[in-house]
């Protein structure tokens, strides 16, 4: 549907409308979804509006009406009939696996397939919508209280505009895909988008974001627990984990090991009110608690990877193949490989890399292998890079 026919967008503010769209939604083949919500003040995002495009409308969905019932809405996300079309789903879709408990299925992601089809990496909405369709986004309402309420007919549209122009932009893709036999390598990418333990923070392996340079087990300990309680914590009083300890803070408390109130209060950005109050004193009941467990119990430090160094030229010359083989092919090199793959293929003979089975395979992991081993030398045509065979 052209960009000039896009319906004009319907506020749903009752359960019966809800109730109501969704079934009208549900004998479409597909709908596209979007969301505006918050949390710059709180753990979990907090769902103000729901976007749904379907063939002939498109509804605002005011998520923050009192009582308002999304079980409509739940029924339609796990329709296997019918595909939710995100763009950057992953945001979204957290939202959506706390309040439902699952992700949406089957359901598709256009920032995923727009990298297969060789839009580059991570290619912004406004961009592809361009790049498709020929339309412009106004992102002037971007940045909108999405929160506050009544939503203006400005805010409306701008919401709606998000999912009626991603119908547009799906179909594109798809037809594109389709023509270069590509939907398969999409539905690799998605598979870790319909894990729903991709979007659930769990506390115990918290301490890992923060990324300890540190062999020591005691201070692993220590930030193991202190970094559980944090997250715990914050989920509990739905607050930003930085906003009641920064990661900083805890860093240093572990590795200082505050015995007292006084002592915690010397930590970066901690405060004697802080250190004094309930939040201190079960920081300093948990240090102690820690310290009194056996070396044994401590997590045990990364355990780094046994594999010569790579050859920094080794290293290049694959980035380059890299870049050569997704230009030829059209797709994002970010997907293909990361950095850590081309360090391991530089320096393993078979590494167990994504790289090396599949469609990237045949897209980079065979000429990789085949450089590693003198086979094919690099060369320029022009003003493109090219695979010669050595010997020729």
């Amino acid at each position: 549907m052209p960009s000039s026919l896009h319906p004009t967008p319907d506020l749903i503010t009752t359960s019966e409308a809800l109730a109501a769209l969704c079934q009208r939604l549900r004998s479409e083949t597909f709908v596209t979804v979007d969301t505006e919500f918050m949390r710059e003040r709180t753990y979990w995002p907090e769902l103000c509006v729901v976007q749904l495009g379907g063939t002939k409308e498109v509804a605002v969905v005011d998520a923050l009406v009192p009582d308002l019932d999304l079980t409509p809405l739940q029924e339609l996300f796990a329709d296997p009939a019918v595909t939710k079309v995100f763009h950057a789903a992953r945001q979204d879709i957290e939202i959506f696996v706390l309040k439902f408990g699952d992700v949406p299925k089957p359901m598709f992601d256009t920032q995923v397939a727009a990298m297969v089809a060789g839009f580059g990496d991570q290619v912004g909405y406004d961009a592809l919508v361009s790049g498709l369709t020929g339309a412009a986004i106004d992102k002037v309402h971007r940045f909108s209280d999405w929160g506050a309420r009544p939503l203006s007919a400005a805010q409306i549209a701008y919401a709606a505009a998000d999912v009626t122009h991603l119908r547009d932009v799906y179909e594109a893709l798809c037809a594109k895909l389709r023509a270069d036999d590509r939907l398969e390598w999409v539905g690799e990418e998605m598979a870790i988008l319909h894990d729903p333990a991709t979007y659930r923070i769990e506390p115990s392996v918290a301490w890992e974001r923060l990324r300890p340079r540190s062999n020591n087990r005691r201070f692993l300990g220590r930030l193991k627990a202190l970094a559980a309680w944090r997250e715990a914590e914050a989920q509990r009083l739905n607050i930003p984990r930085q906003r009641l300890v920064k990661d900083e803070a805890v860093l240093e408390i572990a590795a200082t090991a505050p015995g007292t109130a006084e002592d915690l209060a010397r930590a970066r950005g901690i405060s004697r009110g802080f250190a004094e109050g309930k939040s201190g004193q079960s920081i300093l009941a948990l240090i102690a608690e820690n310290e009194a467990l056996a070396d044994d119990a401590m997590p045990l430090p990364p355990v780094p990877r046994e594999t010569p160094r790579p050859s920094a030229a080794l290293v290049s010359l694959l980035k380059v193949l890299l870049a050569a083989k997704c230009e030829q092919h059209h797709v994002a090199p970010k997907l293909v490989a990361n950095s850590d793959d081309i360090d391991r293929l530089a320096s393993e003979e078979r590494p167990n890399v994504p790289a090396m089975h599949g469609w990237r395979f045949d897209v980079f992991g065979s000429d990789a292998q085949a450089l590693k081993r003198g086979e094919i030398a690099l060369g320029v045509d022009g003003r493109r890079i090219k695979l010669i065979a050595v010997g020729e």
